[in-house]
């Protein structure tokens, strides 16, 4: 029996890439859906994927990406018109009969959220199951590890290891690794039949706390690194200050609202789960692991006067950098608003929702699936 054709959308971003490497690492066929050629196709292209390129937010292109196509992930990316990247997934799926999916949620996703990106998640899975005839699997995630190395750079010049997640020695997170992540997305796509209609949570194995995660840089850094509890104005300037191919101006309203879910301790609700070890097949990484990786693959974090005063000039330009006005943000964007909004731990029906596991095996018993087996049950 021939193996089924993957579709993996934002096949460059970074749960996407590391989806479809895996795929290919199972022997699975693979079309990998990007924007432009650069660094990250010639990977995918190395690995042996078929790479598409074109606009995700265009139909005519989704659907020339779905021909053939048995299986999909779908992964919306963190930015604007993500409801109606999703219409056009869904819309191409369905004309191209899609058997299974793979969608990258949120943990958050809930009717009344504060975040219009949040609300528009809500809405695309409820899309993605409108159809009997395919099969859905759902991965909700929570902080990735990836955020907190937006700051590393300060951590290994300055020794800060600054955001504005509340009080620092609150375990507020198990962040998961976008290899891990991708890993339970993989072993939904290999068997759907295990997993169809199925909702995982991948995580990192523990809850840490602000305090942890600056002793995990330390330890990599070779160097101190203590956290500070900045305010949600700081980050902004920082946010407005990075590079402008880094975050939209739409992105950046978001991200203050998901750092005041951070702060309610949101993420740490059910966590951590065994989605990663069970699902994936692997065990998940910790921290400093996904830190060390980090500070290998770049040398500008490496010590030296020159790049700890480019540093401190950074920080310099952050500090003198007007923090940029959210709710103006949104009403120039005409983002949907709503009368009355719920964070989620104020939503009985994302309580509802987000219940643990009803049985939960013991960690000592679990053993994951190996790959070949998992391989077979795709063929």
């Amino acid at each position: 029996m021939s193996k089924p054709l993957i579709l993996v959308t934002s096949a460059s971003g970074k749960t996407g890439l590391q989806t479809a490497l895996q795929l290919r690492q199972q022997g699975l066929p693979v079309r990998a859906f990007i924007r432009r050629h650069d660094h990250r196709s010639t990977l995918l292209e190395q690995a042996g994927a078929e790479l598409f390129v074109g606009n995700q937010y265009s139909l005519s292109d989704m659907r020339r990406a779905m021909h053939g196509v048995q299986r999909a992930y779908q992964c919306a990316p963190t930015a604007p018109n993500g409801l109606h990247f999703n219409a056009v997934f869904a819309a191409a799926a369905y004309e191209a009969g899609v058997e299974h999916v793979v969608t990258l949620s949120q943990w958050l996703s809930s009717v009344d959220h504060p975040s219009l990106f949040t609300r528009e998640v809500f809405i695309s899975d409820i899309l993605m199951a409108m159809r009997p005839e395919m099969t859905v699997t759902t991965v909700n995630v929570g902080w990735f590890a990836d955020n907190y190395l937006m700051v590393l750079d300060m951590a290994a010049h300055l020794g800060i290891f600054a955001m504005p997640l509340g009080d620092g020695a609150v375990k507020k997170n198990a962040p998961p690794s976008n290899a891990d992540v991708a890993s339970v997305a993989v072993g939904a796509l290999m068997d759907p039949a295990s997993h169809a209609g199925k909702t995982y949570r991948p995580t990192g194995p523990v809850l840490l706390s602000p305090n942890d995660i600056a002793a995990a840089m330390g330890r990599v850094l070779g160097r101190e690194v203590k956290y500070q509890n900045i305010s949600e104005s700081m980050m902004l300037k920082a946010l407005k200050a990075l590079p402008p191919d880094n975050y939209s101006e739409a992105a950046v309203s978001q991200l203050k609202i998901y750092a005041d879910e951070y702060r309610r301790g949101t993420f740490a609700v059910n966590a951590p789960t065994q989605h990663v070890l069970k699902i994936g097949g692997r065990v998940p990484e910790d921290i400093e692991t996904i830190i060390r990786r980090e500070v290998s693959e770049r040398t500008d974090l490496k010590p030296g006067f020159a790049r700890t005063a480019k540093a401190m000039v950074g920080f310099l330009k952050v500090l003198a950098t007007t923090a940029p006005n959210t709710s103006a943000i949104e009403a120039s964007k005409d983002f949907v608003q709503l009368a009355r909004s719920e964070f989620c731990q104020e939503s009985e029906f994302w309580q509802q929702t987000h219940q643990p596991e009803s049985q939960v095996e013991p960690e000592s018993q679990i053993k994951p699936e190996s790959p070949a087996r998992m391989a077979d049950s795709a063929a």
